[in-house]
């Protein structure tokens, strides 16, 4: 029998750690000290629920008491396992909805990586409560269902309009450029996109005609998964020549009125809605251009949109139109920087919405070196435009237009902080549901602020 109570190596041994601090110990001090040392192997029995191990003020409980406060009847209607019929029980909405906002909050975007936090993260697990998820379930939730993702926007505004906290007065517009999830290699033009298809289409052929040669050789799901893959190629593909055909024709209308040459055009064989934009770097890449239209007043996002356009000249009347159709009403003021500011935009804004816009004239210091008044009205100018040209000129009107920077400029810096850099999906449709997402996120904090604020004022 061993003299040794544990063999070498087993438990109870002390670790290298413990052995050099001993034997220091005991060189200087001549004996050794008494520790305590981590002892990792040993069961404990604790009694405690997840809400017990969950501190209260964690942001958790505030995402999911907002989210409980919502009505997603929406979602609820459209679950067949209901009382009395058979069925699988389906997942709470509240749960999914709730599981996105707080994963934008700690800038997650991926499905996969937040069922992994599912299981691993203590907060992401109380909102769970036990039920579970998987990276499947939480995509479709998030990319199938942009229509409720945009109605739950309108939902939260007008629920704070409805209580006074929100007046949607006065807006400030601005767009944020975003990657695509797609490559530059990835653009090709309109013949190699031929080319492309008709391989595809190919390969689709060569895989059912394997199927029926060789059946034993991959399993159901390996073929069904295969010829998956492969339609959805030729899916892409299709949709990327037809992109590249309708952008050829604009550029060759934009050309016949410029008199420019005509480029090319060229579409993405991983993301046939994206574009190649230019960046705040100056960098050019493949994107989509989110705009936000925020309440300065109280700084909830009111107007969201993902468009394939790099040019904001004529974005501010669709958010407009995009406000009166959510709200039954649009913002009596509007401000944009100049990028915003074409004719044509202030001109509708002014005519169809009664929308006063402020945004900075274009070459105002060259116009003033060229002994020039900016602000007097030029030939052929509208009502509209003659009056925009003379209320720039105005101190009221500069110091209205300080309040895009403070309003528009942070909102695109608080999503950026929870990293919207990059988009998660692909497609236009499913983009924009992303940058819902995040408007909601946003929305759905700044409720809970504005409504604490209003209950300390009454108090």
């Amino acid at each position: 029998m061993s003299e040794f109570l544990f063999e070498p190596g087993e438990k109870g041994q002390p670790s290298p750690g413990e052995v050099g601090v001993r034997a220091s110990a005991t060189a200087a001090m001549g004996g050794t000290p008494r520790l305590r040392i981590p002892h990792r192997d040993q069961v404990e029995m604790r009694w405690a629920s997840l809400d017990q191990l969950l501190e209260f003020g964690h942001r958790a409980r505030v995402v999911w008491a907002a989210v409980c406060g919502l009505d997603l009847s929406r979602w609820l209607d459209e679950i067949k396992a209901v009382e009395g019929h058979v069925g699988r029980d389906a997942t709470d909405p509240r749960l999914l909805v709730a599981l996105w906002v707080f994963a934008t909050l700690d800038a997650v975007g991926s499905a996969r990586e937040v069922a992994r936090l599912c299981q691993e993260h203590l907060a992401y697990q109380w909102l769970c409560g036990g039920v579970g998820v998987n990276h499947r379930l939480l995509s479709e939730f998030r990319s199938h269902h942009g229509d409720k993702w945009d109605d739950l926007l309108t939902q939260i505004v007008a629920s704070l309009m409805a209580e006074g906290l929100v007046t949607m007065q006065r807006v400030a517009q601005d767009g944020m450029r975003v990657r695509a999830d797609a490559g530059k290699s990835s653009f090709r033009r309109q013949g190699r996109l031929q080319e492309c298809l008709a391989e595809a289409r190919e390969q689709v052929e060569k895989l059912k005609q394997l199927a029926e040669e060789s059946p034993g050789e991959w399993t159901a799901r390996q073929r069904a998964a295969r010829e998956r893959a492969a339609e959805d190629r030729v899916r892409r593909i299709e949709e990327a020549l037809r992109n590249c055909e309708e952008l050829q024709r604009q550029r060759e209308a934009g050309a016949k009125k410029s008199g420019r040459k005509v480029r090319e055009a060229r579409a993405s064989t991983t993301d046939p809605t994206a574009r190649t934009m230019q960046f705040s770097d100056g960098g050019y890449r493949p994107g989509y251009n989110v705009q936000f239209s925020t309440d300065t007043a109280s700084g909830v996002i009111g107007g969201v949109d993902a468009v394939n356009v790099g040019s904001d000249a004529e974005l501010l009347p669709p958010m407009l139109d995009q406000h009166q159709e959510r709200y039954a009403t649009t913002p009596d003021e509007a401000v944009v920087d100049g990028g915003f500011a074409s004719i044509n935009a202030i001109e509708e804004a002014a005519d169809k919405h009664a929308c006063t816009v402020y945004a900075p004239l274009k070459d105002e210091e060259k116009q003033r070196a060229a002994g020039k008044d900016p602000h007097a009205r030029k030939k052929g100018d509208s009502e509209a435009v003659a009056a925009w040209r003379a209320r720039m000129g105005t101190a009221t009107a500069k110091a209205i237009y300080q309040l895009r920077c403070q309003t528009a400029e942070w909102v695109n810096a608080l999503c950026r902080n929870r990293g919207f850099w990059k988009m998660p999906v692909r497609g236009l449709v499913k983009c924009r549901t992303v940058a819902v997402l995040y408007a909601i996120t946003h929305d759905l904090l700044v409720g809970v602020k504005l409504r604490a604020e209003a209950q300390m004022s009454a108090a």
